[in-house]
C-alpha cells in the first residue's frame, strides 16, 4: 500500500524530532500502522539541518507553511510552530482543504479547539493532540479511551516540567526561586520569558484539554483558576517539610455536585504520595476513576524526543482510521459532540480545600488567640499550629497553621480580616493543600 504523506509544519525542537523517528524507526512505524509514513512536504522558517537525522528524505522544504497546507497530495498535516497566529489559520485552512491534523499545540487546542473540532466534524476529518499534554506521557488516549468504563471522579497533575524543576532544588538543595529560576532557563527548560510556566498558564492550558475529555464539558480555558509558583518562597519548602509535605505545581480537575473544579496552583501533598515523588522535569498526572480507582501516569513531559513520540503515535492512529467512516471515529474530547454538557465550572471562592498559612507576628501573649477567633467565626477549623523560635535580637516569629477544608470564600475574609491586625507584619501566604486519597 502506498506510504502516507504527511506536512510538516516547523523544524524547531519537535519538528526535528518528529523527522528523526520517523526516518529512524520507519519500518516499526509502517508495521503499526499498516502502511509507511513519509514526510513529503515541510514548511519552517530557520532549521538546524545538522542537528536534524533524516532531512534529506523529506521531497521539498519550503518556507511557506501555506503551500504545505495547500498541497493537494497531502492527506495528514501535523502542526509543530506553536502558539495561536498563524498555528490558527493553518489548521483551519488545513481542515476545510480536508486534510487531518495532529499537533503539539496545547495554547491553540485550550482557547481554540472547540472552533477547531467543530470545523472537523464538518469537513469529516480527524485533529489528534496527544502531544499537547504532558509531552511523551499517554495521558489522552488513556483518559479519552483506556478508561471509557469510568466516571472520572478527578484527577490531578504535575504537567509543568519547569515548575516542577524549580520546586525540586528549592527543596533538596535549599536554593531560591530566582537563582533556580536562572539555572532552568540555562539549561534550556524555561524560556527567556518564563511567564508561561512560572505563572502556571502552561499547566492551564494543558488542564483544561485534560478536564474537558475526563468531564465531557467543551474547553473553557477562561474558567480555570491559575497560580503560579513565583511567589513561594524557600521557607515555605522547608516548613512543608517538617510538616510531612511536599509543594507541587498541580493542575487539579474535581467532579462534585456543586459543579467543576478547574485550578492550577501550588499545592502541599503528603510527603508519602507518589506524584509527591515526582521529581526534575518529569510529569505525572493521577487520575481517580469509580471503577478503577485511582492510576498514575509518569514520563518525560517535554523535549524533542518524548513529544515526537506522542506525534508520531498520533499519526499510527489518524494512518489507520484513514478509511474508517468518519462517524465512528474516537470523538475528539473523548464524548460524542451533541453529548458534551455545559456543566458549572466553579469559581475559586466556591472550592473547599484545606490550606498551609504562614504569617509574621509579634512573639506577645494574646496574638495566637486573636487569629484563631478570626479564623473560628468563619467555621475554620484548625488542623495544627506551629511556632518557630524568633531569630536573635528579634520579636517577630513565623507562625504556621494547617486547617481542615472551607469554602475558599471564608479563608479569603480571614486572610484579609489577620493581615489588618497591627500585630501581623506583611502578607500571609497561603498554599492550598490536598491529601490526594
Amino acid at each position: 500500500m502506498q506510504a502516507v504523506k504527511i506536512g510538516l509544519l516547523g523544524l524547531g525542537t519537535v519538528g526535528g524530532g518528529t523527522v528523526s523517528v520517523l526516518s529512524n524507526n520507519a519500518e516499526e512505524i509502517a508495521r503499526r500502522a499498516g502502511r509507511g509514513i513519509r514526510i513529503s512536504h515541510a514548511a519552517a522558517k530557520e532549521y538546524n539541518a545538522d542537528a536534524i537525522e533524516g532531512l534529506e528524505q523529506i521531497e521539498e522544504i519550503t518556507d511557506d507553511t501555506f503551500r504545505v497546507v495547500d498541497d493537494p497530495d497531502i492527506e495528514i498535516v501535523v502542526e509543530l510552530i506553536g502558539g495561536y497566529t498563524p498555528a490558527l489559520e493553518l489548521v483551519l485552512k488545513a481542515i476545510e482543504n480536508g486534510k487531518h491534523i495532529v499537533t503539539a499545540n496545547k495554547a491553540l487546542i485550550a482557547m481554540h479547539g472547540n472552533q477547531i473540532f467543530s470545523a472537523a466534524q464538518e469537513k469529516g476529518v480527524t485533529v489528534a493532540f496527544e502531544a499537547a499534554v504532558a509531552g511523551g506521557i499517554p495521558i489522552i488516549k488513556a483518559v479519552r479511551e483506556s478508561l471509557a468504563a469510568n466516571q472520572i471522579e478527578w484527577l490531578a497533575g504535575i504537567i509543568n516540567g519547569t515548575g516542577n524543576f524549580i520546586l525540586t532544588e528549592m527543596r533538596e538543595k535549599g536554593r531560591n526561586f530566582e537563582d533556580v529560576l536562572k539555572e532552568a532557563q540555562s539549561l534550556g527548560y524555561a524560556e527567556a520569558d518564563s511567564t508561561f510556566d512560572i505563572e502556571g498558564i502552561d499547566a492551564a492550558h494543558k488542564l483544561t484539554i485534560l478536564g474537558s475529555i475526563a468531564f465531557g464539558i467543551p474547553l473553557q480555558f477562561d474558567k480555570t483558576y491559575t497560580e503560579g509558583i513565583s511567589r513561594i518562597e524557600q521557607q515555605d519548602v522547608v516548613y512543608a517539610g517538617e510538616l510531612g509535605y511536599r509543594i507541587k505545581h498541580l493542575g487539579i480537575a474535581h467532579k462534585s455536585d456543586k459543579g467543576i473544579e478547574m485550578r492550577v496552583h501550588p499545592t502541599l501533598i503528603p510527603e508519602s504520595r507518589l506524584i509527591a515523588n515526582v521529581n526534575g522535569v518529569m510529569n505525572a498526572i493521577l487520575v481517580k476513576g469509580d471503577v478503577v480507582g485511582p492510576t498514575l501516569y509518569y514520563g518525560a513531559g517535554a523535549g524533542s524526543y518524548p513529544t515526537a513520540s506522542a506525534v508520531v503515535a498520533d499519526l499510527v492512529d489518524v494512518t489507520r482510521a484513514l478509511t474508517t467512516d468518519p462517524e465512528n471515529r474516537v470523538p475528539h474530547l473523548a464524548f460524542q459532540p451533541d453529548a458534551l454538557v455545559d456543566t458549572n465550572v466553579l469559581n475559586i471562592e466556591k472550592v473547599e480545600t484545606a490550606y498551609y498559612l504562614r504569617m509574621q507576628v509579634i512573639d506577645r501573649p494574646g496574638v495566637l488567640a486573636l487569629i484563631t477567633k478570626i479564623l473560628g467565626d468563619r467555621g475554620i477549623s484548625i488542623e495544627a499550629i506551629i511556632q518557630k523560635e524568633p531569630a536573635p535580637g528579634l520579636s517577630n516569629v513565623h507562625v504556621i497553621f494547617l486547617t481542615q477544608r472551607i469554602q475558599e470564600k471564608n479563608m479569603d475574609e480571614a486572610i484579609s480580616l489577620i493581615e489588618k491586625l497591627n500585630c501581623i507584619h506583611g502578607n500571609v501566604t497561603r498554599i492550598r493543600m490536598e491529601m490526594l486519597e
